[in-house]
């Protein structure tokens, strides 16, 4: 399911046909793999940092939300998957700064599809759970006061 995912997402990039691989996805049972998924993000998560894992909670919370169509669902989840398991078609390790830029681009791609799903909910969401992870964020209010 994970590799068809990753095709599809991969497929829509390069504007090609889908096929068959939609219905393959038809009768995945989404629950399951949102909650597998979901140890991935936290695990990925304290590692990545409050600035990369939010656009992947955002992702996250359109494809859980009832709503979201199968082949959204399944871009969606095919980016999370590939920015955060350990493989990928530019490796950091060999490629170094161009090695981030395949993750860069699946989530560019995917955002551009998805952005008018994302709630204000699901971002207050995202935030509270990053505030949790990592602490409030602080924001610098600069001083306009007149002395």
């Amino acid at each position: 399911m994970l590799t068809i995912c990753i095709l599809i997402l991969l497929a829509m990039y390069f504007h090609r046909p889908l096929g068959t691989l939609l219905d393959r996805l038809k009768q995945v049972n989404w629950e399951k793999r949102f909650a597998i998924l979901w140890t991935y993000i936290l695990r990925y998560g304290k590692a990545a940092g409050r600035a990369t894992l939010r656009p992947l909670l955002l992702f996250y919370f359109v494809m859980i939300d009832d709503k979201t169509t199968l082949l959204d669902r399944a871009l969606i989840y095919g980016c999370i998957a590939y920015v955060i398991l350990p493989f990928s078609l530019l490796p950091r390790a060999v490629f170094k700064v161009i090695g981030v830029l395949d993750e860069t681009a699946a989530i560019m791609f995917v955002y551009n599809r998805v952005h008018d799903k994302i709630t204000p909910d699901m971002q207050l969401r995202a935030d509270a759970l990053l505030d949790e992870w990592f602490g409030p964020e602080y924001v610098c209010i600069p001083n306009t006061e007149n002395n």
